[in-house]
């Protein structure tokens, strides 16, 4: 071949090019025949179908990579949102937003964190504020990144066919018991579990089911739809210089501030409110506190009464205040009994959580409403939360082991009677720990027949404040490392159900040491060892 000889070299497009392999595989063909065209030396006739279809194939965006192949590296409770923010740069905007959650998986909105953050980004869920645990500091990313992808959104082509709309009163109405149609419990009664000069109340709290069309697993939570405290709300109106009955919306002002909007944590549009009803430094005050800002280091103590009366004087209109609000949430709880154990009855374990903060107990509006405010008798509205990923297996034959310090017994206590109710002959460990013996174990008479009928093999408890050295849960998992390792190896699933940010995350660290001490694994091999048991379905944490 002499060096005059023209090699005809056809274009192909790198893999690194910003387009779907179909849009690939078409550009490569196109610009090989326009090159095919070219070389023959006749002019290049281009359909009018070729085209057309050249535009979408040149402007349409690139696929998204497959979303469960980046591993979710931010999904990790105890990590700062700034660092998870860091993980999901340059990821498509549901993953992003799955990185702005608080990484709970508590399905306390109605998702998980990956489905809300999808559902989200879909426009499929417009309410940005349903996560719970990530509070203020979730809502202001998800209201940035909303606002981004808005601004940068470009008109997308029509879907090829949608679903006929449905007719008008037509709405298929949501199954009984569920969030959005919750059935109507009755509160029976609670019995405080922590035994006098204990520092914690912990209440036993049991609901008749009869009528409300509720069914519920051994695993799954219970939503209920708490009412504020009427001190607060009686504040709050004190506060407003408003009176109790002024009309909204067909209630009054003191049965919204009660049932309806959310006192906790004064949200950025109440500050954006008081910056138009007040002047001079007090203006400039606030308007940082809508943007984030913290002008006097007191942003982290400010809920709805305390901001009110950062600014005294002011007389918001009731009816612009309660817009600026944050609807009130239901709160979830692990349920701690077992339908096959006693079928039409639920049980939940219970803080009633009481601090004090800026010169004023606050208190936990779920809790303490359950804790003491609601009378034996009462009809209330609550709902099944079914449990993602957080069940028994279904091969009963196979042994369970259970870490549950706290209030984090109460899907273990479910566990362990459901496991009695069903004869299961798979053997079964609990990890349990509190502050003191004396005076806060949970269910001891109970744990101890269990143990006498065969169905708890064994208990391991810690207590933190029982001696000089405190003892936690993760301490007891490495003293018993070589039994624990062999159930591991004999197929056991791991349980754990409690604190996400410091408990959890210290437990799985034991777990991994002992992989690595009496699995004879390298770290790495340990820490990928755990992983693979949480891929296969057999670690699995219930956390908050």
């Amino acid at each position: 071949m002499s060096l005059q000889t023209r090699i005809p070299l056809v274009p192909v497009l790198p893999d690194s090019a910003p387009f779907s392999p179909e849009q690939r595989a078409w550009l490569n063909g196109f610009f090989a025949a326009i090159l095919s065209a070219d070389q023959a030396g006749a002019p290049l006739a281009l359909s009018a179908g070729d085209a057309a279809a050249l535009v979408p194939a040149l402007t349409a965006p690139a696929a998204a990579p497959a979303e469960e192949e980046d591993g979710a590296p931010w999904h990790d409770p105890a990590m700062p949102l700034a660092d998870r923010m860091k993980l999901a740069e340059g990821k498509p905007l549901p993953r992003r937003m799955m990185a702005a959650m608080a990484q709970q998986d508590c399905g306390q909105c109605g998702y998980v964190c990956e489905s809300y953050a999808k559902a989200l980004a879909t426009g499929a869920e417009a309410k940005l504020n349903l996560c719970a645990p990530g509070g203020k500091e979730t809502l202001r990313m998800l209201k940035q990144l909303s606002e981004e992808s808005a601004s940068a959104a470009t008109p997308a082509p029509a879907p090829a066919a949608e679903a006929p709309a449905a007719a008008p009163g037509k709405a298929a109405a949501a199954p009984i018991g569920t969030r959005e149609n919750p059935g109507e419990v009755t509160f029976l009664g609670r019995t405080r579990l922590n035994k006098d000069r204990s520092e914690k109340e912990t209440w036993h709290i049991e609901f008749d089911l009869a009528g409300s069309g509720i069914d519920y697993a051994a695993g799954d939570s219970f939503g209920v739809l708490p009412v504020n405290d009427p001190a607060l709300v009686e504040q709050v109106l004190a506060a407003l210089h408003a009176p109790a009955d002024f009309p909204i919306a067909g209630h009054t002002l003191a049965e919204v501030l009660a049932r309806e909007v959310c006192l906790k944590s004064a949200p950025d549009a109440l500050f954006t409110l008081i910056s138009y009803l007040v002047g001079g430094e007090r203006k400039a005050k606030a308007r940082a506190l809508a943007n984030g800002e913290d002008p006097d280091g007191d942003a982290a103590t400010l809920d709805v009464l305390a901001a009110l009366e950062k600014f005294p004087g002011i007389r918001p209109d009731p009816e612009a205040l309660v817009e600026c609000l944050e609807p009130l949430q239901p709160r979830l709880y692990s349920i701690s009994s077992s339908p096959a154990a006693t079928p039409g009855k639920l049980c939940l374990t219970v803080d009633a959580v009481r601090y004090d903060l800026a010169g004023r107990t606050r208190l936990g509006v779920a809790s303490t409403f359950l804790g003491g405010r609601i009378a034996p008798g009462t009809r209330m509205k609550a709902y099944i939360q079914k449990a993602h990923g957080f069940g028994l297996p279904q091969d009963l034959a196979k042994d369970v082991i259970m870490v549950g310090p706290g209030t984090g017994i109460a899907p273990f206590r479910s566990f362990l009677h459901e496991r009695l109710a069903t004869r299961a002959p798979g053997r079964n460990w609990l990890f349990f720990g509190h502050q003191r013996r004396d005076t806060d174990f949970f269910y001891e008479d109970e744990l101890m027949g269990l143990q006498a009928a065969g169905t708890l093999t064994r208990l391991d408890t810690a207590w933190s404040r029982d001696g000089a050295q405190k003892v936690y849960v993760q301490d007891r998992i490495r003293t018993a490392g070589a039994e624990l390792w062999a159930w591991l190896q004999a197929g056991a699933h791991f349980y754990i159900c409690g604190d996400a940010k410091r408990m959890a995350k210290d437990v799985e660290a034991a777990v991994v040491a002992v992989a690595a001490e009496h699995g004879g694994l390298s770290p790495e091999a340990a820490a990928r060892f755990v992983q693979d048991l949480k891929t296969a379905g057999r670690y699995q944490a219930d956390v908050y």
